[in-house]
């Protein structure tokens, strides 16, 4: 069976089709088939069970969101390294020497970090 072109891309867009008419029919259907009850507790902020306190916009540190993109980044950079580990022998001597070659990017991006003191905490 030839297929050419985007002919053989037709099931993976209708799948998508689907995918996307089944959200928006889904959607509005518990938009308007659902009960409209808006009571005082139901609009009220709810986190684990603890009443809140205060105003939730209030100024936050910029380290913790620093941090957080930083694990972000490094760990999907080591999540790489899995499929590598899996196909070490397959990969040979080339795979080793680009894997090296990756952690050693992977390091200088970490030594950067820690010489612009972007994991200090103090000022």
């Amino acid at each position: 069976m030839n297929t050419s072109g985007l002919a053989q891309y037709i099931p993976i867009v209708l799948m998508f089709l689907v995918a996307l008419g089944f959200v928006v029919v889904t959607m509005l259907a518990t938009h308007l088939l659902g009960p409209k009850r808006k009571t005082k507790i139901k609009l009220d902020t709810f986190e684990c069970g603890i009443e809140a306190k205060g105003n939730a916009r209030l100024p936050f540190n910029i380290k913790y969101f620093l941090v957080a993109i930083l694990f972000v980044l490094f760990d999907v950079e080591v999540i790489f390294m899995y499929p590598w580990a899996v196909n070490f022998r397959d990969l040979g001597q080339t795979g080793f020497i680009e894997m090296i070659l990756f952690i050693g990017f992977l390091l200088v991006g970490f030594f950067y970090l820690l010489k612009k003191g972007a994991l200090k905490w103090e000022d």
